[in-house]
């Protein structure tokens, strides 16, 4: 002890500077490659993928919701899209299909409450569909308090001089290949805060080809494109203060029969993939139940903001990375009793279980009153819900634990 304080001595009377840990921003990018099937990806060598994986990891996940449930959701690129960019599944975010013709913009995208959280910060979208800009994230319009991108590079399928459409689609993958220059170059150059890059051509491939070498192909220029936006990830991280989460998925999986459709419930049209270089990765990453919809919560558990509890107690899904008290809330009849359950990651925290018999934030986007009903330890899995309220015909139940929040809802005759 009296050595460590002689040279504390040292460094104030020489005036000796110590610097002090840095300060590195943090930053996101997801994308999204249009209709990969998982058992595809993994034939397929994607060099690139297989990089950030290495760095982070590799699941398999599914989109859809809960077949059977008010949560089912139905296997089509807008939909899966818009679960993605709200955190919910189909009966809240309400885009059905891809006319996405009346989006329930009080569930509100990544985008948007990130601009809520940090007024000046810098999103981006780079797009092979102009909807996913001007419907889904709603930009420009009084539903989204007018928000906007600061940086916008999509609507090139409108564009018939300098991407004449072909009947191979081939003008798709030069979109594609036209969005992810941009999209890296804007990345090394101005490094948004927030970004989302879409692109389309392994989807459209399916559709016209299904399962084989034309898909496969397809696959391998999606991975270049990715190794691209990458690159320009690994430069900001290396020549600026700055640390990247990179997550990769797909928007749904594809028929098994022969692989050109989708849009119904079956397995390996559900079927879903994550490639990430997190390194935070939880247990319920690999479990098999991670889903569409955990993508929100992982992006602003990595950017250490706060979500508002009227965002977070809608969300259906769960962060993908550091500690989680709970998953898989479920509501359900056994006997005579009314038992919510879920299945707990914690073996010493608690649970705080509560009710609200409004929906105002479905309908109006205003909060609803919860009554908070119970705490118990998390590690028990499961509550009998009281007599009157369970009898009640449609109810919300909200669970606060130490580590993540979740919902489930008794929908009635909805």
């Amino acid at each position: 002890m009296k050595k460590i304080f002689l040279i504390f001595c040292f460094l104030l009377a020489f005036n000796v500077h110590v610097p002090a840990q840095e300060i590195r921003s943090k930053k996101v990018l997801f994308v999204i490659l249009d209709g990969i099937t998982p058992d595809n990806l993994e034939r397929v060598a994607t060099p690139n993928l297989d990089e950030i994986s290495k760095v982070g990891g590799y699941a398999r996940a599914f989109t859809g919701g809960i077949p059977g449930t008010y949560t089912e959701t139905p296997t089509i690129s807008a939909v899966g899209y818009n679960s993605l960019l709200t955190g919910t599944w189909v009966n809240k975010h309400n885009v059905k299909g891809n006319s996405i013709r009346n989006p329930n913009y009080n569930y509100w995208t990544v985008f948007r409450i990130f601009r809520e959280i940090k007024p000046a910060s810098k999103l981006a979208v780079f797009s092979t569909w102009l909807d996913n800009r001007t419907k889904l994230i709603g930009t420009g319009l009084p539903q989204t308090n007018y928000l906007q991108m600061d940086w916008s590079f999509d609507g090139f399928e409108k564009d018939t001089i300098a991407f004449p459409h072909d009947s191979l689609g081939r003008f798709i993958l030069n979109i594609d290949n036209y969005v992810s220059y941009e999209a890296a170059h804007v990345i090394k150059t101005e490094g948004p805060d927030l970004s989302w890059v879409y692109l389309q051509y392994t989807d459209d491939i399916g559709h016209r080809f299904g399962d084989g070498p034309e898909t496969d192909l397809a696959i391998t220029y999606s991975d270049r494109q990715v190794g691209r936006l990458w690159e320009a990830i690994k430069y900001r991280e290396k020549h600026h203060s700055e640390d990247w989460m990179i997550l990769v998925t797909t928007d749904h999986g594809r028929s098994a029969q022969d692989g050109r459709e989708h849009g119904g419930q079956t397995e390996r049209e559900r079927g879903i993939w994550m490639v990430t270089n997190l390194k935070d990765l939880n247990p319920y990453f690999k479990s098999g139940k991670a889903s569409m919809v955990d993508i929100a919560p992982t992006i602003f558990r990595y950017l250490d903001l706060e979500v508002p509890a009227i965002h977070r107690y809608e969300w259906d899904g769960i962060p993908l990375i550091g500690q989680i008290s709970f998953s898989q809330v479920t509501l359900g009849e056994e006997g005579s009793e009314t038992l919510l359950k879920w299945e707990p990651y914690d073996s010493e925290g608690e649970v705080k279980i509560g009710f609200s018999e409004s929906n105002k934030f479905r309908l109006s986007g205003e909060p609803d009153s919860i009554s908070w009903i119970d705490k118990i330890p998390v590690g028990w899995g499961k509550f009998k819900l009281p007599k009157e309220l369970a009898e009640k015909e449609r109810f919300k139940l909200v669970l606060e634990g130490e580590d993540n929040s979740g919902n489930v809802w008794k929908t009635g005759k909805e």
